[in-house]
């Protein structure tokens, strides 16, 4: 029987979950806003979104709040939380941004169809807990697109791109559980935070040179995870 501490911790937790549908509200009011003011809006809450979610989990565990509060799924809310946020706002925002514009607007169906396969795949998550399949980090992807300023068809390569890869059974590192180069990871993401937030803050004169250097992490990121699954499938891992 839980006391009643426990209880309020654990709906604490879950309510700090729910926290990121109302940042999900604001991201899709600054999304629709549009201009260089709401777009940087619309950054800084993608960035809040991915810490509460990064954070949230080890709190729940921590706080054993499945134990506590069985008849609640935190797990449900986070994903329903989490496909506004990773997939179908980053999405919108790649479309008004006009980083894939209308003329090629449909192609933005096939990100957001393969991420509802992920999101609904069992076995997304491995039991030594690595993401099976490109975890659907479309909030990533679309900051680094709309900063970038490539040409459409580069754009469009790239999202077909990591949306096959949903469909494919590599592992991904799952950064709030500890494992291999779960440290570095974890470290490297904290960088990665502060510079974006200071980014998004226009604390530089010139933001292109801390941009190209914030994007070592999203390359690190997938380099030892593809390392990971490279092993894996060559049986020395």
């Amino acid at each position: 029987m839980a006391t009643k501490s426990e209880l309020i911790r654990a709906w604490i937790v879950h309510l700090y979950t729910a926290s990121g549908m109302v940042v999900a509200a604001v991201m899709a009011w600054a999304i629709v806003s549009g201009g260089a003011n709401g777009f940087r809006l619309a950054i800084g809450m993608m960035i809040l979104a991915t810490l509460i979610d990064a954070t949230d989990g080890t709190l729940a565990r921590r706080w054993r709040v499945r134990e506590v509060i069985p008849g609640f799924d935190g797990r449900r809310l986070d994903d329903i939380i989490d496909y506004q946020t990773y997939t179908s706002l980053p999405i919108l925002f790649i479309w008004r941004t006009g980083t894939v514009p209308d003329a090629y607007g449909w192609w933005l169906l096939v990100p957001l169809l393969a991420s509802l396969y992920g999101f609904a795949q069992t076995n997304a998550k491995t039991a030594d807990h690595f993401f099976l399949g490109f975890p659907s980090y479309w909030n990533v992807v679309a900051i680094y697109l709309y900063w970038f300023g490539l040409p459409v068809g580069w754009n469009v390569a790239i999202i077909l791109l990591l949306a096959i890869l949903t469909f494919v059974p590599a592992l991904y590192l799952y950064p709030s559980y500890r494992g291999q180069y779960s440290q570095l990871i974890r470290w490297s993401c904290l960088i990665w935070t502060v510079l974006l937030t200071l980014i998004v803050l226009e604390m530089f004169a010139d933001p292109g040179p801390v941009i190209l250097i914030s994007f070592a992490f999203p390359i690190l990121y997938m380099a030892l995870s593809w390392s990971i699954t490279w092993r894996r499938w060559s049986g020395r891992g």
